[in-house]
């Protein structure tokens, strides 16, 4: 246990140092190290005469994010690719990255791959950011001595994977985010605009409009109400998304809602195809026995019904069934899937037809993106209209009356 602590502490000192080497040309660098005097002992043995030694302050930065192990996958790849040993390459992406909490979650790694730790034991000590499929072909990869090659294919999975998500979240943010800004824009026109006609009716001596009233009696109940309403609907929308986060029966239950909407529901469920089909693929492709490829596809396709059809695959996989076969009692994937996995299973070539079924539907979802772009703009300036529009005339058909009457 004291060995475990004291190699935690090592690998949150870092040791910014200065000095010469054998020619007498100054030298500066970086290490992580127990203390300066380790510094000084390695430098040493190096040919390196240390003149300064400084420990500096670990710097927190922004969260880890799947974009930032998308890119580290990806400069992994491209340096191992080019033969830069495994440890200088993570020396280079470690040093060269913005964020500090990527430096220091990669010079963790070097460091226990240093100390004799395999490059896939080491990513299984940091679940947080790297999933078992990760881990697994990485694992593939080091067995079969294809490790550049499988980095490459993971670092190609996860670029298209982050790009199908930011697409399908670019989505549904533009509705929401306009939604809201006319909701901020009603409140405001209730709260202070609207009481401002209110006086001034006042004066008029007269029966107001039927609109008229519905939108005065709307505009006091949010001033009286004005911070019951928004505390509630920020307390219920909080609430809302920390029981999705930490609920699996809410999580099934929204899982099955969103494939079932209308519109957006047919684009989520062939992104959640296109992830399905690409993350078989690539780990049929890196020689993972297809049951135990099974184990990461359904977690990664990032829905409660095709994890759970996945599941039930898995079980008639592993007891003889035909993967096409499995897939049709399953009942979630079109005809045009199965049929591709059943050429591919006849033709010895799984994992090329589930990758481009995986390419089918990735183009599909980029077409339906933008298909639903196009459709939105002009629906949610109708809502806009309709929601603004309607206030405003509302509250001059007073002015409308008095002026027909003079």
């Amino acid at each position: 246990m004291a060995t475990s602590g004291t190699r935690s502490q090592v690998r949150e000192s870092v040791f910014a140092w200065e000095g010469k080497d054998k020619t007498g040309k100054t030298v500066r660098g970086e290490m992580r190290a127990g203390g300066e005097a380790v510094v000084n002992v390695t430098l040493r043995r190096q040919g390196i005469m240390v003149t300064k030694v400084r420990k500096k302050a670990y710097r927190s930065g922004k969260r880890v994010t799947d974009k930032d192990i998308t890119l580290f996958t990806r400069q992994l790849a491209t340096m191992m690719k080019a033969g830069v040993p495994l440890l200088q390459s993570f020396d280079i992406v470690g040093k060269g990255h913005a964020n500090p909490s990527v430096s220091k979650l990669v010079m963790d790694l070097r460091a226990d791959i240093e100390t004799g730790t395999s490059l896939n034991q080491a990513f299984r000590k940091f679940p947080l950011y790297f999933d078992p499929l990760f881990c697994n072909l990485v694992g593939a990869g080091e067995q079969a001595g294809i490790l550049e090659d499988l980095l490459n294919r993971l670092a190609i999975y996860k670029e298209k994977t982050q790009a199908m998500k930011a697409k399908i979240k670019s989505a549904l943010t533009y509705p929401v985010a306009v939604l809201a800004v006319a909701f901020i824009v009603t409140a405001v026109i209730m709260i202070w605009v609207v009481p401002a006609f209110k006086d001034v009716f006042a004066s008029f001596g007269a029966n107001l409009p039927a609109p008229t009233l519905f939108v005065m009696a709307l505009s006091e109940f949010f001033v009286q109400w004005w911070y019951i309403i928004f505390g509630g609907l920020f307390a219920a929308i909080y609430f809302f998304f920390r029981a999705w986060q930490r609920s699996l029966q809410m999580q099934r239950f929204m899982d099955k809602l969103m494939l079932r909407l209308p519109i957006f529901g047919e684009v989520i469920r062939k992104a959640t195809i296109a992830r399905w089909t690409r993350t078989l693929s690539t780990m049929f492709a890196a020689g993972v026995p297809l049951v135990e490829s099974l184990d990461s596809v359904g977690g990664a396709a990032g829905n409660a019904v095709y994890l759970d059809a996945t599941r039930k695959i898995q079980t008639e996989v592993s007891t003889g069934t035909s993967l096409t076969v499995a897939m049709q009692n399953a009942d979630v994937f079109p005809n045009m899937v199965t049929q591709m996995v059943s050429i591919g299973e006849e033709s010895g070539s799984l994992d090329a037809m589930l990758g481009k079924v995986a390419d089918f539907y990735e183009d599909e979802v980029d077409e339906a993106v933008a298909s639903l772009a196009s459709l939105m703009e002009p629906a949610i300036m109708v809502i806009l209209g309709v929601l603004i529009g309607g206030l405003v005339v509302a509250m001059y058909l007073p002015i409308f009356k008095l002026g027909s009457v003079v």
